[in-house]
């Protein structure tokens, strides 16, 4: 066997988190060195991270303590694997650059999802040819993002080849504000929060006599892991940041 990856989860109480170390348990090329409590200070979190000495920190956070975490893993060579969203592209960007000036592997996903991220794939696909889109996002109430990290990237890539417009009736005029959903370079993005939900995702398009929908759901969180699974083994032989698990997939 190879060396063993060692890995720290932040956010292990939470429900993502408790995945994530079930996960662990169950692959012995990954070794579980413990629970980062991020409730304490940056000098406690570094003494942690000093005393558990992880190869890689899987954060499922939230978006006001990833940001800090990320900075405190560059100081100890720690490799970040993020599942937490609401970053913001400045944030990004920023540690985008010093990531790759520190030749540090590191890998934010929106979703880590295989289905999610070939249905943003698709999407993309799709967007070349019919650019009339909107993005319709369904999460659990207990959400704090919106519109959702994945229906973000989704757009993002979408943007990138889709031809640039406007849709709608040039005169539409909203009865209630908000009712069509967030602009996006042209197009709208719908979020919806209800208990019972967990991650879900439809990217519809319309053309002249068709219409084309491409759905994600996950039914529970046990959805995730193979992706964090596959991630955490691929930071490891990268030295920078990759946003969006879709860079990791033919």
């Amino acid at each position: 066997m190879e060396k063993q990856i060692r890995i720290a989860v932040a956010g292990a109480q939470g429900r993502m988190g408790q995945e994530v170390v079930k996960m662990l348990g169950e692959d012995q090329e990954l070794v579980y060195t413990g629970a980062l409590d991020t409730r304490v200070s940056d000098e406690e979190i570094e003494r942690q991270l000093a005393e558990m000495k992880p190869d890689v920190l899987v954060d499922f956070t939230t978006p006001h303590t990833v940001y800090r975490h990320m900075e405190l893993c560059l100081r100890h060579n720690v490799r970040p694997v993020v599942g937490t969203t609401g970053l913001t592209p400045e944030q990004l960007e920023d540690l985008t650059a010093r990531y790759k000036e520190a030749g540090l592997g590191a890998i934010i996903a929106p979703n880590f999802a295989i289905g999610a991220i070939l249905c943003m794939k698709f999407a993309a696909m799709a967007a070349k040819y019919m650019p009339h889109v909107e993005i319709i996002e369904l999460h659990h109430d207990k959400k704090l993002d919106a519109p959702s990290g994945t229906a973000l990237k989704t757009a993002e890539m979408i943007a990138a080849v889709r031809e640039n417009m406007k849709q709608g009736h040039p005169e539409e005029k909203e009865t209630i504000a908000g009712a069509r959903g967030a602009d996006y370079d042209g197009f709208r993005i719908h979020s919806v929060r209800l208990p019972g939900m967990v991650a879900h995702q439809e990217v519809l398009f319309g053309a002249t006599g068709q219409t084309l929908s491409i759905r994600h759901d996950s039914i529970n969180r046990e959805s995730f892991m193979p992706g964090v699974n596959m991630a955490i083994k691929a930071v490891m032989n990268l030295n920078q940041l990759v946003y969006g698990l879709e860079h990791l997939i033919d």
